[in-house]
């Protein structure tokens, strides 16, 4: 079910304001959004399987310290091909002004507004 038009006016709102107020927020949580970076595939595939061969001889020879640095190999392989690259943070769009006559508030002041009027209405 889509949005309505206050709804999709009011999402804009917040996102324009969490990318005013709390940029380092957005960064980080923006950076692990990406595109898979085939080199890191490739690389950490060739490495995964480095660590799989250093599991199977640790095996294969008995000695417990060569499978579990292989295992260690193997899962740093598998952590460098699945991390994604880091995207470039979307500008938010510009704002745009408010109808003539309307008084351009700020998304907080209007939620408090809100919630001020829903308290009074239940005390009644």
């Amino acid at each position: 079910m889509p949005l309505s038009e206050q709804e999709q006016r009011l999402l804009d709102e917040m996102e324009r304001h969490l990318y005013r107020s709390d940029a380092d927020f957005v960064s980080k949580v923006s950076a692990g959004a990406g595109k898979p970076s085939y080199r890191g595939i490739a690389l950490g595939s060739l490495i995964a399987v480095v660590g799989a061969i250093g599991l199977v001889l640790g095996v294969v020879i008995q000695q417990p310290i060569v499978g579990l640095l292989g295992f260690a190999i193997m899962l740093t392989g598998v952590l460098v091909a699945t991390k994604p690259t880091r995207a470039p943070l979307e500008q938010p769009r510009p704002r745009q002004a408010a109808p003539a006559g309307q008084k351009s508030s700020r998304l907080m002041d209007r939620f408090n507004d809100r919630w001020d009027k829903r308290q009074s209405g239940d005390e009644q």
